[in-house]
């Protein structure tokens, strides 16, 4: 070796600690990836994308190439330091002890930390050309990767430990789907965003976190006077209503206002006509998650039911309408007093009304009132109290100070909250 110049071995060991720094950059960047990425590239005919996933298949076999490489380049840097400390300094303990050392820090910097934080900043982006030049190391290496593996099998046998190379990508759970769709920032629109989210929690909402409560569903007495069921149709907003005969839990059919059009237009509208017309009522079990009667309103064709509990009696009514909204957001026409109404005043303050369900006042006013136990705000406030409470009264529930405006029927009629850090 000592005909060898020390400028030619000084070359010969950058371009070692170059190649170790690519076994270190490469392992990190195939590591990092993207695999959902990878594998719509590869649908869209990307060939490094799809390198890259045969080499993920086989992670042993990769792995194996990687650091067979990275060490056999370190051990040759740390060897030609040796070599190029001898040359210029001779065989003095002070220069290969100062070599050992100043090629440590060599390989730490430019082989090992520069290297893998380039790849895990920018995997997504490089990880095609690492996989074609993996390849063809592989290829040539396979002999000694597989020898040196049949050591690193039996290993894991007496750790009793098996991975499997070809079980692919873990599957997210749907809080982690959640979780990486809340955390997409600006690479998903606001409003998808929002969609997203709620599509992942509609599997833990019920058609009871929806319904219109009872006591607030408008339907027809068939037993009325024609004249009063003619002007209640005539102001209705809605196109089905219930019908019930004698009183409101007795319902006898769903009444779609569409089909009464040319009697009511020709004067011929009467207790027959309207009977003729009723199409049979559908019922809905009380706790049905939401995904569930989407699916349930599409196999039978429906688009309202009417919820009831195991005794058979109606706790609310909830429509197709429903569903889709608590999916893409609300975009019918604001009735008065709902959701779209509630919003914060300039002095911090909200005026809703007790029936309000309190999913959609979280989600309104971005608050964080509890949502376990009862379903509307009057519900809430009823058991935070144990009582019904009068006109006036103050309370706090989660941090969020209260004041009861009106009660009526023994229920919170419209209640005043205010922003929390907001003084009462």
């Amino acid at each position: 070796m000592g005909d060898i110049p020390v400028s030619a071995l000084s070359i010969a060991l950058i371009a070692l600690l170059a190649a170790s720094g690519f076994f270190s950059m490469s392992e990190t960047v195939m590591m990092a990836a993207n695999r959902y990425r990878l594998r719509h590239l590869a649908s869209q005919g990307s060939r490094g994308a799809r390198l890259a996933l045969e080499l993920l298949a086989r992670t042993d076999k990769m792995l194996g190439v990687i650091l067979l490489g990275n060490n056999l380049v370190n051990a040759g840097a740390a060897t030609l330091v040796s070599i190029i400390a001898i040359e210029m300094f001779g065989e003095d303990k002070w220069a290969l002890g100062v070599g050992t050392l100043l090629i440590t820090f060599a390989i730490l910097v430019f082989s090992e930390i520069t290297p893998k934080i380039i790849g895990a900043t920018y995997s997504d982006r490089i990880v095609g050309v690492v996989a074609f030049l993996l390849w063809p190391l592989l290829r040539a290496a396979y002999p000694i990767v597989w020898f040196v593996n049949l050591f690193v099998d039996g290993l894991l046998r007496l750790l009793r430990l098996k991975p499997d190379p070809a079980k692919g990508p873990v599957h997210l759970t749907s809080e982690e789907l959640r979780s990486v769709v809340l955390e997409s920032g600006g690479l998903i629109p606001t409003q998808h965003r929002t969609i997203l989210i709620n599509l992942f929690d509609l599997e833990r909402v019920t058609v009871d976190d929806v319904m219109t409560p009872r006591r607030e569903i408008e339907a027809i007495d068939i037993a009325s006077p024609i004249e009063d069921i003619r002007s209640q149709l005539s102001t209705s907003f809605h196109t089905r209503l219930p019908v019930f005969e004698g009183e409101p839990g007795n319902i006898v059919g769903i009444l779609h206002q569409r089909r009464l059009l040319s009697s009511a237009l020709g004067g011929e509208l009467d207790h027959r006509t309207l009977q003729a017309e009723l199409a049979e009522p559908y019922f809905i079990p009380t706790g049905t998650q939401l995904y569930a009667q989407l699916q349930f309103f599409r196999e039978n064709r429906q688009r309202i039911g009417l919820v009831v509990d195991e005794y058979g009696e109606i706790l609310g009514l909830v429509t197709l309408e429903d569903i889709v909204e608590e999916m893409v957001g609300k975009f019918t026409t604001s009735m008065p007093g709902s959701a779209a109404e509630m919003a914060w005043s300039e002095d911090g303050s909200a005026l809703l009304d007790g029936g309000q369900s309190l999913r959609e006042v979280n989600r309104t006013l971005e608050l964080a009132l509890p949502i376990d136990g009862p379903r509307t705000l009057n519900g809430l406030i009823v058991e935070h109290l144990q009582d019904i409470p009068e006109m006036g009264v103050g309370l706090k529930i989660a941090g969020i100070p209260m004041e009861i405006v009106q009660t009526e029927d023994r229920r919170v009629k419209t209640v005043k909250i205010y922003r929390p850090g907001q003084q009462n």
